[in-house]
């Protein structure tokens, strides 16, 4: 190695942050030489200790089972572990916890058997606190939707407008209370408009869904895109003047529905070379 090489490796060494290094690892052997623990030579001890123990965990609670369905003591209070406001440590999250490197497969592997022991009914205080060690909570984030306020027109009625967007098609709704279920877009009727039963279904959702079909108007100005794009834009922007109208938990049940979700997919361009976007030219030999 030349001079300027070996400053050059130096000052990159030099220039590395101390998060950036590897943390320290105990020493696994004694004085004789001899290694601590018996998979030391796996390589990956401590990532193979964990698998151990946690199978060995699941065949304890497998024996208990049975010694208790034996007697007929089961009792149905004992239930799977309960994992919906939690998630299971990432890999890189676990291989700081075991300071090793392992694979995507070992990770894949690992969570399969947690999930499996997470899967018993919890008898004799189970092992939730060692479940509970490789799962992080989940962070809960606002979801509250923006409600437009409610406004009246000259006959009294209440009304809201909403907007909502799809590919390239954008859509303006104005939905009214008190009405007979008529609907309109761009001035014709949704049957005219709309010829194919799934677009019509489309349109329709979140006034069924919210229980309300036959008791609202909706009167839906849409531009650009094809038909299909157009429906899902009316779509979101009638969900969305829905709103108005619905207490907090109804409005939660439609958002969970994903009738608040905007549709973030875009048509895929052409490719060279290729008769569409995936679709290729039929192969001839010659």
């Amino acid at each position: 190695m030349t001079g300027t090489a070996l400053a050059l490796a130096l000052t990159l060494i030099g220039s590395l942050s101390p998060s950036s290094h590897p943390p320290p690892k105990a020493v696994q052997w004694g004085e004789d030489g001899r290694p601590f623990h018996f998979l030391f030579y796996t390589g990956k001890q401590s990532y193979y200790s964990l698998m151990h123990e946690t199978y060995a965990k699941i065949l304890n609670m497998e024996r208990q089972q049975d010694r208790l369905r034996a007697r007929g003591l089961i009792s149905p209070d004992n239930k799977p572990l309960s994992l919906g406001t939690s998630r299971w440590v990432i890999k890189e999250e676990l291989e700081e916890m075991l300071v090793e490197t392992i694979t995507d497969h070992d990770y894949k592997r690992l969570v399969q058997l947690m999930e499996r022991l997470a899967a018993l009914p919890q008898v004799a205080g189970g092992e939730e606190a060692w479940v509970q060690r490789f799962r992080r909570p989940l962070e809960v984030q606002a979801r509250r939707q923006e409600v437009v306020a409610l406004q009246t027109d000259a006959q009294g009625r209440a009304y809201s407008t909403a907007e909502g967007r799809r590919k390239t098609s954008s859509s303006c709704v104005i939905l009214r209370d008190a009405g007979s279920g008529h609907v309109t877009v761009n001035g014709a009727d949704l049957l005219s408009y709309f010829p194919v039963f799934q677009d019509r279904q489309q349109v329709m959702f979140p006034l069924q869904f919210a229980g309300v079909l036959g008791r609202m108007d909706l009167e839906a100005e849409v531009k650009g895109g094809g038909r299909s794009s157009q429906a899902g834009a009316i779509r979101l922007a009638t969900a969305r003047a829905l709103l108005s109208f619905l207490s907090d938990r109804e409005g939660e049940n439609m958002r969970q529905a994903g009738l608040l979700t905007p549709d973030p997919r875009l048509r895929e361009r052409d490719k060279p070379g290729q008769a569409g976007a995936r679709k290729k030219y039929t192969w001839k030999k010659r």
